[in-house]
């Protein structure tokens, strides 16, 4: 049998350097392709009783598995607007606010008003020592029905651009590559759907990451309601 057909060849964990990237409309057509694609994925487990889960093996291309998550919201819960507002605009200042490994953030270059580098410094319990992702973020809302908002991450090699080089934290390099897509549903809810594939780097076994994944990817969306809440609490 043929090899399945990659539908997002350049959604790999393989850093780009910054004057490689795709045009924004290659990533976040990509970035459609493959969560679209994620409907059709192995089922995996349901955490916290509303958090499903799917992945899928190695594609030509990838350099390791995806997963998936997907949770559907209520509008007490939070609406489109309000979630797309904290995944779309400072999304990892935001996520160093709920996600607990996350220690440290910098914003590193504007490429445009839809595309910003970011790198995050990730701390974990001893042995591991600490991981720093380098990723550029673009994102794109489509106000027709459904309304549907993208963010697309792709991995960044930083080694040809010292100053900005100098804004990461020292640490073993991780990689990852991520699909997160926000639609608005008919029954008045919000979809949240993300995808990714990562790799930590250094000599931590593929296995234990994946054995993992699926819990891991679930776990943010519980973290993630319970600080908008709260924060929405202490803004009223």
């Amino acid at each position: 049998m043929p090899a399945e057909t990659n539908p997002a060849p350049h959604l790999t964990i393989t850093p780009f350097k910054i004057s490689d990237l795709p045009p924004e409309e290659q990533i976040i057509a990509e970035g459609k392709a493959l969560i679209e694609s994620s409907t059709s994925w192995k089922a995996g487990k349901t955490f916290f009783d509303t958090v499903h889960t799917s992945y899928r093996g190695k594609l030509p291309g990838d350099g390791a598995p995806w997963y998936c998550r997907i949770s559907e919201h209520k509008p007490e819960e939070i609406t489109f607007d309000q979630l797309w507002e904290k995944l779309s605009k400072n999304k990892a200042e935001n996520e160093l606010q709920f996600i607990h490994e996350i220690q440290k953030v910098n914003k590193v270059k504007e490429i445009s008003p839809t595309a910003n580098v970011w790198t995050l410094y990730y701390t974990f319990l001893p042995p591991v020592s600490p991981r720093v992702f380098t990723v550029v973020q673009v994102t794109q809302l489509s106000e027709s029905e459904p309304r549907t908002g993208l963010i697309v991450s792709l991995s960044i090699d930083l080694s040809d651009a010292p100053e900005l080089q100098k804004l990461e934290e020292k640490g073993t390099k991780g990689r990852y590559v991520s699909v997160e897509r926000v639609m608005e549903l008919e029954n008045g809810n919000t979809e949240w759907r993300m995808a990714t594939s990562s790799t930590p780097g250094g000599s931590i076994p593929n296995f234990l990451v994946e054995s993992t994944m699926a819990k891991k990817i679930a776990a943010d969306v519980p973290q993630f309601i319970k600080w908008f809440q709260q924060k929405s609490k202490s803004q009223k």
